[in-house]
């Protein structure tokens, strides 16, 4: 059976070392192998190289002395090959230690966690029997301090979102209708990928570009090929095609001017209706609740919801008009850089280091430790070769939450 050559030479090494024949734990086992391997490091020779330039002599400087381990005390047993020509000495290969000092370590250590309680609406039912919604007692202190941390961060959706895909040289007919366009191609799909998409039909199509009279035109192989990068790229072109027909059959070559209107639309729903009559028509009437939204208000205890559209009345129920349309573009940013659907970055938020949200999870601890080998080609013919190989080590640890009541978990 074949062995290594660390698991051959520490054989060795175990075979000449003054090991009682008693048995010995695996911590004295080690220590005594440890021993007779410091008294062999000696042996091993560490050539120093001189520096010829600043990069070189930075590398060195990071060298130091420090505690050996058993394959310090291991000089290769079998000379590496090396390239050369004919005619020249074999080469000698020597590996200097794994050493004790650390290059390069770096600690994330995030601000201490801590989780909040749920304070859901409530509903109250007054001395004349109708049913009030009182919103959650903490809920303009949370809004708040997202609004704080979205102005610090600039999100896909504030740059690249439907509302700004539009061109600005078209005429507001043609503009809404990019709007509508825009949002059923957002559907399941990345902001970056939308955008990209919405400026291909823009630039594609003949001229003006992305007008309805064009997209009547274009087949459907055509438009299918020009969107294909976008979600259920299919479905949508089925969608827009049928929109098109619709728009210049019903509502006179123009988008539906209220949100019923737009969900009569194939492939619209509440979401893309009430945010297009916000952003072509200038009127709220509604909340477009999307996944961040949905997702982010159920993490910070407002509702318990199943899907968007009951998140939506629960929402409208008490949530003051004026931030019916802002609050989509907010949370949708908020849940883009730091309440990410997947990793989210707790240890970033102001609300889980103040203890608002209950939904707060705690990031690992992670440390990253570098270590530098060298190794030194000696002979003639080519002079001397170095490489350095970084070995890297993590180590996890979980760090403590603390949740509103003042009790740790892991």
């Amino acid at each position: 059976m074949k062995t290594s050559r660390v698991a051959r030479e520490t054989a060795l090494i175990a075979a000449n070392s003054p090991i009682s024949a008693s048995r010995q734990t695996r911590s004295q086992l080690t220590a005594t192998i440890h021993a007779f391997a410091a008294e062999n490091v000696v042996n091993v020779a560490i050539k120093q190289e001189e520096q010829v330039n600043d990069d070189s002599s930075s590398l060195s400087s990071l060298s130091s002395p420090g505690v050996s381990d058993i394959e310090d005390a291991l000089v290769s047993s079998a000379p590496r090959k090396r390239k050369r020509e004919v005619g020249s000495p074999a080469a000698t290969v020597m590996i200097s230690p794994l050493r004790g000092p650390i290059l390069k370590s770096e600690d994330v250590s995030p601000a201490k966690i801590k989780r909040g309680r749920r304070q859901p609406a409530k509903k109250i039912i007054t001395d004349t029997g109708e049913v009030a919604i009182h919103p959650p007692a903490n809920w303009e202190e949370i809004y708040t301090a997202v609004q704080e941390m979205r102005k610090q961060v600039l999100a896909p959706v504030d740059t690249m979102g439907c509302e700004s895909l539009a061109e600005d040289n078209r005429s507001p007919q043609d503009q809404r209708f990019q709007t509508l366009i825009a949002l059923m191609l957002s559907s399941q799909t990345k902001d970056t990928t939308t955008a990209l998409a919405i400026r291909r039909l823009q630039t594609s199509l003949p001229a003006p570009g992305l007008t309805l009279p064009n997209i009547l035109s274009v087949t459907p192989a055509a438009l299918n090929a020009l969107i294909h990068p976008v979600g259920f790229h299919n479905n949508k072109t089925k969608y827009i095609k049928a929109t098109a027909t619709l728009l210049a059959e019903r509502f006179n070559n123009d988008i539906p001017d209220t949100a019923e209107g737009l969900m009569s639309l194939p492939g619209v729903g509440p979401k893309m209706a009430y945010l297009c009559m916000s952003a072509a028509w200038g009127r709220t009437e509604g909340i477009g609740v999307d996944v961040h939204v949905h997702r982010i208000t159920n993490l910070w205890g407002w509702h318990k919801t199943r899907e968007p559209e009951e998140t939506r009345k629960a929402l409208q129920a008490w949530l003051p008009r004026e931030k019916w349309h802002e609050i989509n573009h907010l949370l949708v940013g908020f849940g883009q850089t730091i309440c990410l659907p997947v990793g989210r970055r707790c240890g970033d938020c102001v609300l889980s280091t103040k203890g608002l949200c209950p939904g707060a999870v705690a990031p690992k601890n992670v440390s990253v430790v570098k270590r530098k080998r060298k190794m030194e080609v000696e002979g003639e013919g080519g002079g001397e070769v170095k490489e350095e190989v970084d070995v890297v080590v993590k180590q996890e640890t979980e760090d403590v939450v603390e949740d509103a009541r003042g009790y740790s978990s892991r």
